[in-house]
């Protein structure tokens, strides 16, 4: 998952000088957040226990035995997490060492439950089958009306159909990981949904299979209905079926307990736009004429050889990311096949990009950015924010500032209003030189089961979309 950010404004600095202000999260990650479930059991009613039908918090909290939901006095801020097997604040001095590598809790496929975890009776489990074009639309919609919005309710994410088929489709992906909770009647309407696709990742050198967990959101109807950990509970259910024990997820909010902790920051390649939605200020001392000069780039590329990425570049460019990744401490582990279907060029998704030397025609560099537009809410102009986000990116030839200075003027040719990079891998050594600004959103990263020492945020070396 990424998280909504937004440029600076010139009025931040007054915001942190109140006293302790609140930090607001979407409605997705409060869900997660005032979770108070005890651990689910599998979709059998108990004796005497009569299955309610209704999704309410209390029904939920009556069909899983914990009694009323109970007042959070702060004392435990992340009831749902502080269950499950992931770093928690008192592990600190375990993981303080580079030898701690490795998973916090041993099981077996055995101790798992075969069934579902329980729903009340109105509602049922369901596996989105993205190939189906009714079902795809009903998961476009269901993000689009209900998934991450920005602290403002400004801007709200709209990933394309086709993105999510690109995200939840690589090779050998598991339809059952696509989880969703449907009405059991009448048009059977979807209100839930989270997913999983099978990666390898290497944490300090050490390969682990894995799943990677996104797209996580409930219905606004469905908010404080409990139901958040319910989804998170059983997509772990499914994949801890088939003898993998480990994720990697990222999330705008600090839960138990981030392995890293990123910023994003912004590129204005359409400055006009981004002042006139909110995105971004005027700037003290500048006026629209100065910031539009301060942000111009050249209409080309300025890299001789740059050119469109082709699948006859799939194998040199894949031996290329796979030595660069050797650098950080938390990586993918591309096979050749998985390359080929993250890095091929699709149009409104995935754009990427090499750099030929004319003589020897060698590849030597690679870059990378994906689509991701946003619903502008509420503005009479503009509807849609295009942005860019920075994917992969590898220079062996081609100086860092240079080679991105063109990924910014490739991106303006494609009509982007934004450029937007973390700083994980070596992203810093350009992103003050080309006049990124630092936005105020924060991405963590988390490991499922697995302990280790925490990481720098130039020591993270993937992408989660």
């Amino acid at each position: 998952m990424v998280v909504m950010a937004t440029v600076p404004k010139k009025d931040k600095k007054k915001k942190k000088k109140k006293a302790k202000k609140k930090k607001k999260t979407s409605d997705v990650e409060k869900g997660v957040e005032k979770l108070s479930i005890k651990e689910a059991r599998p979709q059998i009613p108990q004796r005497g226990r009569p299955v309610p039908t209704k999704l309410t918090e209390e029904n939920m909290a009556a069909l899983y035995g914990s009694g009323p939901p109970a007042k959070n006095n702060g004392s435990q801020p992340h009831k749902f997490w502080n269950t499950q097997p992931v770093p928690q604040p008192a592990d600190d001095q375990k993981t303080t060492t580079t030898s701690v590598n490795e998973p916090i809790e041993l099981k077996v496929v055995d101790q798992i439950p075969a069934e579902p975890y329980a729903l009340p009776s109105a509602y049922t489990w369901c596996s989105c089958d993205m190939n189906d074009p009714v079902v795809l639309d009903e998961v476009y919609t269901l993000l689009c009306q209900n998934y991450v919005e920005d602290d403002d309710n400004m801007f709200r994410f709209d990933y394309s159909r086709e993105f999510l088929k690109w995200a939840l489709h690589p090779p050998e992906y598991i339809q059952e990981w696509h989880v969703g909770v449907r009405s059991r009647t009448g048009k059977k309407k979807l209100y839930g949904f989270i997913t999983g696709i099978p990666v390898e990742i290497y944490v300090y050198n050490k390969l682990t299979k894995m799943v990677e967990i996104n797209f996580l959101c409930v219905h606004k109807k469905l908010r404080g209905a409990r139901l958040a950990p319910v989804l998170i509970k059983e997509v772990t259910r499914r994949v801890n079926r088939r003898n993998i024990w480990q994720a990697v997820y990222t999330a705008g909010v600090v839960l138990p307990k981030p392995i890293a902790k990123n910023r994003y920051y912004h590129r204005s390649l359409n400055p006009v736009k981004l002042i006139n939605i909110g995105f971004s200020r005027l700037q003290p001392k500048m006026n629209m004429s100065r910031t539009t000069k301060l942000y111009k780039l050249p209409v080309e590329p300025l890299t001789p050889g740059i050119r469109k990425f082709e699948k006859k570049d799939g194998p040199a460019c894949w031996k290329m990311l796979v030595e660069y990744l050797k650098k950080f401490a938390l990586t993918q582990n591309f096979t050749l096949d998985e390359f080929l279907h993250w890095f091929t060029p699709r149009e409104g998704v995935i754009d990427s990009f090499v750099v030929e030397d004319p003589e020897t025609h060698e590849v030597t560099d690679l870059l990378s950015f994906y689509t991701l537009p946003s619903t502008i809410i509420g503005n009479k102009k503009y509807n849609m924010l295009k942005a860019a986000y920075s994917f992969y990116n590898v220079s062996t030839k081609t100086p860092w500032k240079q080679l991105m200075h063109d990924a910014l003027i490739l991106a303006k040719q494609l009509k982007f209003d934004v450029f937007n990079a973390l700083n994980v891998m070596e992203n810093d050594i350009f992103l003050k030189d080309l006049k990124f600004g630092i936005g105020d959103g924060h991405l963590q990263y988390y490991l499922y089961n697995w302990r280790c020492r925490p990481m720098e945020p130039k020591e993270v070396g993937i992408v989660l979309l």
